[in-house]
């Protein structure tokens, strides 16, 4: 492992077997919900991973976490390769690694106090066995997540706060482990227009602070501009395409991340540009398409796109390397 990455991906994948072809058949069918994924993150960088329902996002997050076990490929952090992991390895792990859910109303438990939420997650590993450095951390992670202050939220539960209040609730429980990765699948998805660029301020003042890593997942490529130092675009369980976030938004070159970019709502009439609406439905994860799997929907298709499957496009040249080695 290279000294600068202390996340590296490589060829993760990830199938569900889902059904058989007929009624006699012996050989099972998968869903392809990870294949083939690989990239890199350093310390302190904030990755945007971006794409429509079902391209595999979410199960990569799980991936990451230990969640679920991968079919294939590898998963290496902090020089440790934490691809299969035993129960006792994986607790340990997730000290460092710690996860947003999207939706907070599912999240916190309803019969706990916000102070006990947070709590538990010290108590479960054993950190600060005394009640007073743990009542510290606590706090400390509340008013970090915006909870300010603290001491007016710590006896309230769940319902009697607002959406994006439970969601700080959620990210302070994350940080309380003072984690060095943080995933957040889609934490502003179910807040109101008004709070969410609240959240995704929060996000970039916690990797400045506290250092922390952010992988943000999201459907939205407008809401990753100013947060986000690359984005990694997803198709069909696959990164089809990865870069410097400037050089994605300004010169995008795989068709998919140009329609994603087509319809993102523009205030200023004159700077609209021609929305490219990708046609027929995206195939089906079980049965794809053979060679490249966007060009059913493409609207730049070859015959050569049916047989050649293309490596995925990286623009940043400081990542040219990592590029290569994956080809």
């Amino acid at each position: 492992m290279s000294q600068e990455y202390f996340l590296e991906v490589r060829g993760l994948k990830k199938y569900f077997e889902a059904d058989r072809a007929s009624l006699f058949s012996r050989e099972p069918r998968f869903v392809h919900a990870v294949d083939d994924v690989s990239f890199n993150l350093n310390r302190g960088e904030v990755i945007a991973l971006v794409g429509e329902s079902g391209c595999g996002k979410s199960t990569l997050s799980l991936l990451l976490m230990g969640l679920e076990d991968p079919t294939a490929g590898s998963i290496m952090f902090d020089g440790r390769d934490i691809t299969h992991l035993n129960d006792h390895e994986r607790k340990s792990l997730r000290r460092k690694i710690q996860m947003v859910f999207q939706d907070p109303y599912e999240s916190l438990n309803p019969t706990q106090t916000i102070e006990e939420i947070i709590n538990e997650p010290l108590l479960v590993h054993g950190i600060a066995k005394d009640k007073k450095e743990r009542s510290g951390r606590v706090i400390k992670a509340m008013e970090d997540a915006g909870l300010k202050p603290a001491e007016v939220y710590l006896n309230r539960f769940p319902h009697e706060l607002s959406g994006g209040q439970r969601q700080r609730v959620v990210i302070a429980a994350a940080l309380v482990l003072e984690p060095e990765i943080l995933l957040a699948d889609e934490p502003v998805s179910m807040l109101d227009v008004s709070i969410r660029a609240e959240i995704i301020n929060l996000l970039a003042e916690l990797r400045i602070t506290r250092q922390i890593a952010v992988i943000f997942i999201t459907h939205d490529l407008g809401s990753v501009g100013f947060f986000a130092d690359r984005v990694a675009v997803m198709y069909l369980g696959r990164i089809v395409e990865i870069g410097a976030v400037l050089e994605i938004l300004e010169s995008p070159q795989h068709p998919y991340t140009k329609a994603l970019l087509s319809v993102i709502p523009v205030p200023n009439p004159r700077l609209r540009h021609e929305r490219i609406i990708l046609q027929g439905e995206t195939p089906n994860p079980i049965d794809l398409p053979t060679g490249c799997r966007f060009h059913p929907r493409c609207p730049l298709a070859m015959d050569a796109c049916t047989s050649n499957d293309p490596p995925f496009i990286t623009l940043s040249k400081t990542h040219q390397a990592a590029c290569l080695l994956l080809k």
